[in-house]
């Protein structure tokens, strides 16, 4: 008789193609790298806070592998269900449906973005090992993303004030230990980036975080893309097009002095205010959303990508894709960006406009040092970031935790599973 499969539930808000950012596409990533290696996976994601936020109607879902298995949370009131968690934080009018999923039995149940598939209340369901990762500062931050009033980088807490400038309705159960009692219920938190991990402690969050390097898989077809005539050297942006990504800083350093052209890749909010300013700049090109397959090709051709964000980041996987592709990168010296420069040595760092003004004209007019930093960079996603790395670091860390909760019967599966190398995990400091 067949030793029973490691089972693991992945708990989201947003999932592909319901989604909005990175930290969907890193939840479905990493769901196929541990299917490709005999685990079984389920998705639980909430398909009505998607259309509350998005205003559409929800398509077809992505093909999946084998292993993995998606579950869709809807219902006949979406902004009901929708604010009901937000306000509550905890599952309401999807509490039986989760309840009953969970109940399926799982080794290990890993949370990503609850924001609005449950809230904190979500952290006692089910019984399982418990992991929770962060893609953004929501643990500490009502809007998510340390962005105080919509304007300014947050150095201390005015939550109030900031969810009235961002047009939200303040959530009380933030002002008692309802996050503290629920976070209990989790054996590990896991950090993408140094940055995540003392952001987390430096607003009030009382768990030690975990330090687990992100990754990137191989790349997909490689679809050309259409061409200007006379085409000339150009720098990309791969984002969504909101203010705090700092594009609206970026576009002021494009003119006939720089010897290259920008190319932005993405849809947002804000994209009527930086085509504003972007207006008398030919140099600057909008490209609207692109496919993935169609990304890679850019990714190949491009000086370099610029991540000019304003506020705290937590690992971009457009930085791994730009590596994997052996193109460097210009980015801000804030959040995670200092330690993936230098991890990688893939990339120039900027501080202020007159720096990044400087790291894009020595990068638009010397190919040999775009050369060593894209390979740089392309070696160190081969190895610190890669799948195999990753995933071997997740599932080692699935045996210690089975072993600090007295379950061996989940470290006999991850055992089990063919051809898996172990790893060490990096406790935050």
């Amino acid at each position: 008789m067949a030793a029973a499969s490691l089972r693991v539930a992945m708990i989201t808000t947003f999932y592909p193609p319901l989604s909005f950012g990175g930290d969907a596409q890193y939840v479905r990533r990493l769901a196929h790298a541990l299917a490709a290696r005999g685990v079984e996976v389920e998705i639980i994601f909430d398909g009505d806070a998607w259309r509350v936020l998005s205003g559409a109607i929800a398509g077809a879902a992505l093909p999946e592998p084998a292993g993995v298995t998606v579950h869709r949370l809807q219902s006949l009131w979406p902004l009901g269900s929708t604010l009901l968690t937000h306000q509550l934080g905890r599952p309401v009018v999807q509490a039986r449906k989760l309840r009953e999923i969970l109940a399926k039995g799982f080794d290990v149940i890993h949370y990503h973005n609850v924001s609005l598939v449950g809230g904190p209340g979500i952290m006692s369901f089910g019984d399982a090992l418990k992991f929770y990762t962060p893609h953004d500062h929501w643990l500490v931050c009502p809007t998510h993303v340390l962005w105080r009033h919509n304007r300014e980088l947050c150095t201390g807490r005015e939550c109030l004030k900031c969810n009235f400038a961002y047009r939200r309705p303040p959530q009380l159960w933030r002002a008692t230990r309802y996050l503290e009692q629920q976070s209990a219920n989790v054996d590990v938190f896991i950090a993408l980036s140094r940055s995540v991990a003392e952001n987390h402690s430096r607003f009030g969050f009382s768990r030690e975080m975990m330090l687990m390097s992100p990754f990137v898989g191989p790349s997909t077809a490689r679809e050309p893309f259409p061409r200007r005539t006379a085409q000339r050297p150009y720098f990309l942006f791969v984002g969504r097009l909101e203010a705090l990504k700092g594009l609206q800083e970026l576009i002021l350093e494009f003119d006939p002095a720089l010897p290259a052209d920008l190319w932005i890749a993405g849809t947002g909010t804000f994209e009527p205010e930086l085509r504003r300013v972007a207006a008398d700049r030919p140099q600057i090109r909008f490209l609207g959303h692109v496919p993935e397959t169609k990304l890679v090709a850019l990714y190949r051709e491009a000086l370099a990508v610029v991540a000019p964000s304003l506020g705290y980041e937590v690992f971009p996987s457009v930085v791994l894709e730009a590596f994997r592709e052996g193109t460097p990168v210009v980015v801000r010296e804030l959040g995670p960006y200092p330690q993936i420069i230098e991890e990688s040595g893939g990339g120039l760092l900027f501080r202020d406009p007159n720096e990044l003004r400087a790291a894009l004209a020595r990068l638009a007019g010397d190919g040999a040092l775009r050369a060593r930093l894209g390979a740089s960079g392309q070696r160190t996603v081969e190895t610190r970031w890669s799948e195999d790395t990753a995933v071997a670091a997740y599932l080692e860390l699935i045996r210690r935790t089975a072993k600090s909760r007295s379950r061996p019967d989940i470290s006999a599966k991850v055992d089990a599973l063919p051809g898996v190398a172990k790893a060490d995990a990096t406790r935050a400091q």
